[in-house]
């Protein structure tokens, strides 16, 4: 099983030399493999095309892949078009359970999400012809998925959708905050919502003006309240911080009870506590994806970290997803890189207070606390974006900071955009740590307006670590990225600042990334949106201590290294209560 996938977005026959043409050697005999639409787009036949990959490789804006595929692969669930993204296999709701999804963006778990929600129907692969429900039937008889599609084809389905990115809310729907959630309150239960995620507090407030996690609570309240046969939420965690995303899993779990609930999730943390079994999404993005049979979830997040699935004897990525623990230990006398001084910063009806502190040169320190404490003040302040009430924040130091909330409105091309910003953008290292490292290949051609909230992400680290600067400060840059993405950034960031006069500041609300990337910690307490307090940096140790404390949960590394937060009310949970010990860094 071949298939030929032509990026359309890269593909740009007007600015190249036509060399997927000119140099495949089908065309050269007179076949018309490669051919040119009435867009200028290239069109591979895969019944002609043997695989040679001399149109990928020749091809100055990587817009091709040729993929071959074991036979067993031959069927697939959905195909958009020719020369186009395959999918291969589903996610299977349980009754009663919450089935998770863990897999790279661009893998098809979107899609997965829109079929079995019926926004789409699952074409087999086949997009000449319509295909009729008894063939899709017959494919998936004596499937676990078999009674549901049936379902699905009499249209006696009906699906609540949390879509996964949310920013589209405010471009469809005009008004108050009300306005919106009250048209889905079928199963009255809309008011239990509006005090476990927080939003009875803006209920009054107009769509337009909500932030990220205000709006990300907004969407899942109202995906929850609604009375549906499925409910299926697509990444529920960006912007919301630790004890935001524990209120979710808690409203989600207690729903689970009664319905079935399929969530793709890249945060492990809250997918491992939340999820019963797990579904691995892996392929290439933008290309074809093919969704696993169900597995447990301890075994299933690992075989994603691995790499390697043993049931199926197949390798899907040549290295392994890795938790260092290297981060955490002791380093060498470093020298003060800036000292923190006594701050106070007062609003309206918020305080903020930073006790003094010391910044080392080449360190990484997470920044941890609620959503509305003061964090994202408080890297304004160190960045001169505001001024303090009392105190100063005079230093020579130079700093970069990535905001929390992106604005892609840039016309602009990815690689011009960054080419503003990095003078050493040719050179061989920001090539392999910024370019390589974000995977920013593959969208430097697209306009920055274009992309999607996982790219225009990646584009806003890269943009800020290529700011000359001694001190960059990043503002939650683990929202939309994928689970390898997220790892991907230790390396990046220890780059950043290994052998250099400069530190990193991560402020984060995924413990994973926090946990792996950070050397100290700074803790923010308080009372979110009344006042808030800054602490440290600490150790790994004293700081997870004293943030886990608050949030009540308690947190360990299993035998492969991963940390893991226990099951609340768990024998391990109750033992590291008893001890005091809410972070452990020993492997069990």
């Amino acid at each position: 099983m071949r298939i030929a996938v032509v990026h359309k977005d890269l593909c740009h026959s007007r600015k190249c030399g036509t060399e997927c043409i000119i140099y495949c050697p089908r065309v050269r005999t007179g076949d018309e493999t490669v051919v040119l639409d009435e867009n200028g787009k290239a069109v591979i036949s895969e019944e002609l095309c043997v695989g040679c990959g001399i149109c990928v490789k020749k091809c100055p804006f990587e817009a091709i892949d040729i993929i071959t595929l074991p036979e067993e692969l031959e069927y697939p669930t959905h195909r958009y078009g020719p020369n186009s993204f395959v999918l291969y296999g589903l996610p299977a709701p349980i009754e009663g359970k919450v089935t998770g999804v863990i897999g790279a963006n661009g893998i098809g778990k979107s899609t997965s999400m829109k079929i079995l929600s019926g926004q789409i129907s699952p074409n087999l692969g086949i997009f000449t012809e319509e295909i009729r429900w008894e063939e899709i039937l017959k494919k998936y008889t004596g499937t676990e998925l078999f009674e549901y599609l049936t379902r699905l084809s009499k249209g006696s389905i009906k699906a609540s959708v949390k879509p996964q990115y949310i920013d589209v809310i405010p471009k469809v729907f005009q008004g108050k905050v009300w306005d919106l959630l009250k048209t889905t309150d079928e199963r009255g239960s809309l008011d239990k919502y509006l005090d476990i995620l927080s939003i009875r507090q803006i209920l009054d407030q107009d769509i337009q003006n909500l932030s990220g996690g205000e709006l990300q609570r907004v969407a899942l309240a109202a995906a929850l309240a609604r009375n549906a046969d499925f409910y299926f939420l697509d990444e529920v965690t960006p912007y919301l911080d630790i004890y935001q995303r524990m209120a979710a899993a808690s409203a989600i779990r207690e729903l689970a009870t009664e319905k079935p609930v399929i969530l793709i999730e890249h945060d492990i943390a809250i997918l491992d506590m939340l999820a019963d079994t797990v579904h691995i999404a892996y392929g290439k993005p933008a290309v074809f994806g093919i969704i696993t049979r169900p597995k447990g979830v301890r075994v299933g997040i690992n075989q994603y970290l691995d790499g390697f699935l043993p049931e199926e004897n197949v390798r899907f990525r040549d290295y392994q997803v890795t938790f260092e623990i290297r981060a955490h230990k002791e380093g060498a006398q470093r020298e003060p890189l800036l000292i923190i001084p006594e701050m106070k910063r007062s609003f309206d009806r918020f305080g903020l207070t930073v006790h003094p502190g010391e910044i080392f040169a080449g360190e990484v320190i997470g920044i941890v606390g609620q959503n509305g404490i003061g964090k994202s003040t408080f890297a304004k302040l160190l960045a001169g974006v505001e001024k303090p009430d009392e105190g100063s924040m005079e230093t020579s130091v130079k700093i970069s900071y990535k905001a929390q909330y992106l604005k892609g409105d840039s016309s602009d091309t990815v690689e011009f955009f960054l080419r503003q910003i990095a003078k050493n953008f040719d050179s061989a290292q920001y090539q392999h740590d910024i370019i390589e490292g974000l995977t920013l290949t593959p969208i430097l051609q697209l306009p920055v307006n274009t992309l999607s909230g996982g790219e225009l992400q990646r584009v806003a680290i890269a943009a800020c670590l290529s700011q000359p600067a001694d001190l960059y400060v990043l503002d939650e840059p683990s929202a939309h990225l994928d689970v390898e993405q997220r790892v991907r950034l230790t390396k990046i960031f220890r780059n950043q600042v290994e052998g250099k006069e400069a530190a990193i500041l991560v402020i984060d609300h995924d413990i994973y990334v926090i946990d792996i990337i950070s050397e100290r910690l700074l803790v923010f307490d308080g009372e979110p949106g009344i006042r808030g307090e800054a602490k440290g940096p600490f150790d790994m140790r004293t700081g997870m201590n004293m943030f886990l404390s608050q949030l009540g949960v308690t947190f360990r590394r299993d035998i492969s290294g991963r940390p893991r937060i226990n099951k609340p009310e768990s024998y391990l949970d109750r033992e590291q209560k008893s001890k005091g010990e809410y972070y452990y860094q020993d492997i069990d």
